[in-house]
C-alpha cells in the first residue's frame, strides 16, 4: 500500500486541510505558469496571480521559485506514478498490465501536457528534480518486469534495460502524437497505439492477449 503523503509549509510545520488546499492551487497555477511562459520568463508575481493568491502566502508554502518548480516536478511524478500504477495493477498478465499502464500514462499526459514541457525545462533548471523523476519511475517498472520474468510471464532479459527502453518508447510515442499533434481531444490515435503495443509485447516475448483466468 502506498503511504499516505503529508505536506508541510516552507517552514516545516504540517499543514492543516485548508493549507493543502492553498499548496495545492500554488503548484497548479505553477504548472500552468511554467508550461506557459517557462521557468525563466514565470516569477512568482505571476504564479500568485493565476493562484489568486497573495505574494506573502506564496512564503508560507514555498521559499522560492526554484523550490516550487521542483516540487512541482515532484508532484507531477507522484501522480503519474499513482495513475499507472492503478491502472496497471488490475492486469492479469504482464503484457495486460503494460497495455493498461501506457493507456493511463498517455490519460494523465492528454490532461497535463504541461509534464512534458516541465520536464524537459528541468534538465537545466534542476538536474537533480530530472533525474529523480525518471529513477522513481524506472524503480518501480524495474520491480514489476523483474516479477514477470521470474514468473515465466514475459522473456528474460536485464529488467533496468527493459524498464528504461519502454520508457522511451511511451514519452516518444506520447510525445509525438499528444504534445505535438496538437489535435483535440489530445490523445494517441488507437491503431498508434496497437502498432506500439504490438511492439512491445514483441519485445517482452509474450502474444499481449488478455490471460484466459480458464486455461491455467
Amino acid at each position: 500500500m502506498t503511504a499516505v503523503e503529508t505536506f508541510t509549509s516552507a517552514r516545516g510545520t504540517p499543514l492543516s486541510k485548508r493549507g493543502e488546499r492553498t499548496r495545492r492551487r500554488l503548484l497548479d497555477a505553477a504548472e500552468q505558469v511554467f508550461s506557459e511562459l517557462g521557468y525563466y520568463e514565470a516569477s512568482i508575481v505571476k504564479i500568485t496571480e493565476a493562484a489568486a493568491v497573495s505574494q506573502g502566502t506564496f512564503y508560507i508554502y514555498f521559499e522560492s521559485k526554484q523550490q516550487i518548480f521542483d516540487e512541482l516536478v515532484a508532484d507531477l511524478n507522484r501522480r503519474v506514478r499513482h495513475a499507472m500504477h492503478e491502472a496497471s495493477a488490475q492486469g492479469a498478465s504482464r503484457a495486460e498490465s503494460e497495455r493498461l499502464g501506457f493507456a493511463a500514462f498517455f490519460r494523465f499526459t492528454a490532461e497535463h501536457p504541461a509534464l512534458y514541457r516541465i520536464i524537459r525545462q528541468a534538465e537545466f533548471v534542476s538536474p537533480a528534480a530530472l533525474h529523480d523523476h525518471y529513477a522513481k519511475i524506472a524503480e518501480g517498472y524495474i520491480a514489476g518486469l523483474r516479477q514477470a520474468m521470474a514468473a515465466g510471464d514475459i522473456v528474460t532479459a536485464d529488467p533496468e534495460v527493459l524498464a528504461w527502453a519502454l520508457m522511451g518508447v511511451g514519452e516518444l510515442i506520447g510525445m509525438r502524437w499528444i504534445l505535438w499533434d496538437g489535435a483535440e481531444p489530445r490523445q494517441v490515435p488507437e491503431e498508434v497505439f496497437e502498432e506500439m503495443y504490438a511492439f512491445i509485447t514483441r519485445g517482452l516475448g509474450t502474444s499481449g492477449g488478455i490471460r484466459d483466468s480458464s486455461s491455467g
